[in-house]
């Protein structure tokens, strides 16, 4: 079994924008930053996935046909709950939000049982925060977005592991 998710990762310009934020984030709100190589925008969480429905969730994923779009991060805030950090977007970005709701749709088609909650694109850039973070408006942090992955995440280790890519076409 691995625990799976599809995500979105920022270009080169912005995991550095974001891996500063994450340190000024992880300031106030007394937390610990996200790494830079794991910042990323999760678009579906699959949880404990065997190897032979990983490879149903590839498939489906290979169906989604996307144009590259630009995604846009101006504000911050954090879950209390979850007791975390965040950047995401003030408006509705609608690319993204289609490109999750297909990938969502076909993963549904295949059998998998996805999260019952609204889709709410953000990156999470602090954990084990303490304090809650206002939302509030920031520089904009942008790249393009054109192509999405599949990603395990490391039992004990924390690490992330890309497992396939779909590119825009």
């Amino acid at each position: 079994m691995a625990r799976l998710f599809f995500a979105v990762w920022p270009d080169t310009a912005g995991a550095a924008r974001l891996e500063k934020l994450a340190g000024e984030l992880a300031i106030v709100s007394e937390g610990k930053p996200v790494p830079r190589e794991k910042a990323h925008l999760t678009l579906v969480f699959l949880g404990e996935v065997s190897a032979e429905r990983a490879q149903a969730a590839s498939e489906a994923a290979m169906d989604v046909r996307f144009a590259p779009f630009a995604l846009t991060l101006d504000c911050v805030g954090s879950f209390r709950g979850a007791r975390v950090a965040w950047a995401g977007s003030l408006a509705p970005q609608v690319e993204l939000a289609q490109l999750q709701a297909d990938l969502a749709g076909r993963l549904a088609k295949r059998g998998f049982v996805l999260e019952d909650r609204p889709f709410a694109p953000h990156a999470t850039l602090a954990r084990q925060v303490r304090k809650a973070v206002p939302r509030a408006r920031i520089d904009p942090v942008e790249w393009t977005i054109d192509a999405f992955t599949l990603v395990r995440s490391e039992s004990g280790t924390g690490r992330y592991a890309v497992m396939e890519s779909f590119a825009a076409g």
